[in-house]
């Protein structure tokens, strides 16, 4: 540990990227769902306004081990030259439930969130897929890229945003982090084998008949009901693979509006665990959508990375 933080040992965000890196944070969100958890048991995710701006808690409980995110979403920070959300993760063993250790919540998340979507896209895209277009230029579409390139073999990685300079500082990063990748237009979904929507838009980010069948479409840029970033034409002709039925219908705006467009019926919906478990394979005759908000059991999957051993 890097050291303690209200006498209890301390993850830092340097720590756990060396411990638990994209292809183990994979790993670790496959076998939770292999071993047989359930999604559907993980406790809703909460809000509750705090200050400036609100916190959400996220609990959950996975074998030996419990563990709840807290985050604080603060909008005025980024004036202040801060996060505008910050985080921080206990773990404590479910036996006693006595707290074991914080982690760095911000860099949790930014490996579990990719980890998840690559463990769905591992799935749902095509053995040979190679051309990968992503939206979005933050810390999560790089991610994001980082984590599809550890699945498949890619030619062309395409980053399309609003503002150019960021677009090319993801660019950088990527092609340091060794993933060469340049940037893209919406255009360029049309021959995308895998598309990732890593955005905060309120409305769809493209023409969902641009994407062809067989193709693999990701969208994980939020987790309210009235946003989304596919439009229900898309969802409609697409096999939609969602974390949780029911935690979509709470929080994910891509499958409310569908659905409340008639697009979509929550039979329709698929999740993620019987994906993983072979119950459900890719389609080749349509698209292949997942959709993921962000569920508390995945924080813990991947924090139980640096769990300490007895």
């Amino acid at each position: 540990m890097t050291g303690t933080l209200t006498g209890l040992p301390f993850v830092s965000a340097a720590e756990l990227r060396e411990r638990v890196g994209p292809r183990r944070a994979f790993e670790l969100i496959e076998r939770a769902l292999l071993d047989g958890f359930d999604p559907a048991g993980d406790p809703a995710r909460s809000h509750t306004d705090a200050g400036d701006g609100h916190l959400l808690l996220m609990p959950s409980t996975l074998g030996d081990w419990v563990g709840v995110k807290v985050a604080s979403v603060s909008p005025d920070n980024p004036a202040r030259d801060l996060p505008r959300i910050q985080a921080v993760y206990m773990l404590m063993d479910a036996r006693t439930l006595t707290p074991r250790l914080l982690v760095d919540g911000v860099t949790l998340t930014s490996l579990r969130t990719p980890a998840t979507s690559a463990v769905a896209a591992d799935r749902l895209a095509a053995p040979a897929a190679s051309r990968l277009v992503v939206f979005g230029s933050g810390p999560q579409a790089v991610e994001h890229a980082v984590a599809v390139a550890g699945i498949r073999e890619l030619t062309s990685v395409r980053m399309v945003g609003r503002t150019p300079h960021k677009v090319a500082a993801a660019v950088q990063e990527l092609t340091g982090r060794g993933v060469p990748a340049e940037a893209g237009t919406v255009a360029d979904v049309t021959e995308a084998d895998i598309v990732v929507c890593a955005t905060s838009a309120k409305d769809p980010l493209f023409d969902g008949s641009l994407i062809k069948d067989g193709a693999c479409v990701v969208a994980m840029g939020s987790h309210e009901p009235d946003r989304r970033e596919l439009d229900a034409a898309l969802m409609g002709r697409s096999l939609v693979v969602v974390e949780e039925s029911g935690a979509a219908l709470r929080e994910c705006g891509d499958v409310v509006l569908a659905i409340g467009e008639g697009a979509l019926t929550e039979a329709d919906l698929v999740g993620l665990a019987p994906l993983v478990r072979g119950e459900v394979t890719r389609r080749t005759d349509r698209p292949n959508v997942f959709k993921g908000s962000g569920m508390s059991w995945e924080d813990l999957a991947v924090a139980v990375g640096v769990a300490p051993v007895d």
